[in-house]
């Protein structure tokens, strides 16, 4: 009768185990690690449009759609509302994660510094994980890698 019940009780452990596994599986296929190693909470839906096919044929594969940040401010007890966009989340061929944002012709990009630290400094500071940001000019067909980073030289020696 002793075999029998150190059976049953192995059964048990194994079948717990198998289930245990199952879980840990199920829980990995529904919850890519993409989603927790830049915890970006995109858009699983990707629309239609020329960016994505321009990325395409670039050698990018588009894994996230639009992605709307909202910020609240506080200021002299005043409340302030806004948003931040990203339009798509995409993966070169090394896997690395990119933040794609598509070029506007009511609202175009300066090509300065400031502009860029303006514009593209917050989603850096965001995600500071991602490969950099891409640029996309759907009109002139042209993506443009932006990247981000400290210069610490001139931040350590200079006195403010």
């Amino acid at each position: 009768m002793e075999g029998k019940s150190d059976f049953f009780v192995m059964a048990i452990i194994g079948l717990l185990m198998v289930i245990g596994i199952f879980n840990l599986i199920k829980y990995w296929i529904q919850n890519p690690s993409l989603k927790h190693e830049l915890n970006i909470p995109f858009n699983e839906y990707i629309l239609e449009h020329p960016a994505v096919d321009l990325l395409q044929r670039k050698g990018y594969e588009v894994v996230g759609g639009k992605v709307k940040i909202p910020l609240y401010f506080e200021a002299d007890q005043e409340e302030f509302y806004s948003r931040l966009f990203i339009d798509y989340v995409a993966l070169n061929e090394d896997g690395d994660i990119y933040l794609v944002k598509i070029a506007r012709q009511r609202m175009p990009l300066e090509w300065t510094g400031s502009s860029l630290r303006d514009r593209l400094l917050p989603l850096f500071l965001l995600y500071p994980d991602c490969a950099g940001v891409l640029y996309v000019d759907v009109y002139e067909e042209v993506i443009k890698q932006i990247h981000f980073e400290w210069d610490e030289e001139e931040y350590i020696g200079e006195n403010v």
